[in-house]
């Protein structure tokens, strides 16, 4: 049977962390099961959690004035979801639900951002691979907006 551990170890985003590295986050990490449609997180509450997507798709959305509820982006297999934990005050920028059932490994924020204090080089480690996260994630909503707003009218 995969333990907690194994499937840190199988995680793209953790590749190449040292095995002390990945036991002590996976004292902090379990899995979980969202069925089709759940609300994962809520746009402004407490981020408490993030996720490493194993199977499945999960989509952000944003509450847009005179539209309603706007999928930003659709995220799968290998992703990360919730890197808002990592910087204060700790509020989603986004709400997060299940486009269909997913598995993901599921990560307690304050036990992670303990691990990061007490270690700093673990810190710089997961803070390096966070930013990449969010300048990907920045640079395909830059995309996004050339293909709606830069083409002639």
């Amino acid at each position: 049977m995969e333990t907690i551990r194994d499937l840190l170890a199988s995680q793209p985003f953790l590749a190449g962390l040292s095995p002390a590295y990945l036991d002590q986050l996976a004292s902090w990490s379990k899995k979980s099961v969202f069925p089709l449609g759940a609300r994962i997180f809520e746009e402004g509450r407490q981020a408490e959690r993030f996720w490493l997507i194993r199977e499945g798709r999960v989509s952000l959305e944003s509450q847009v004035p005179a539209q309603g509820v706007v999928v930003v982006e659709s995220l799968g297999r290998g992703a990360v979801l919730g890197w808002s934990w990592l910087f204060p005050p700790y509020r989603w920028h986004f709400s997060a639900s299940a486009g269909e059932v997913t598995s993901a490994i599921e990560f307690d924020a304050a036990g992670v951002r303990e691990l990061c204090q007490r270690d700093p080089a673990l810190g710089f480690q997961l803070a390096i691979r966070f930013t990449e996260v969010v300048v990907d994630r920045l640079q395909s909503t830059r995309m996004r907006l050339l293909d709606l707003y830069g083409r002639p009218s």
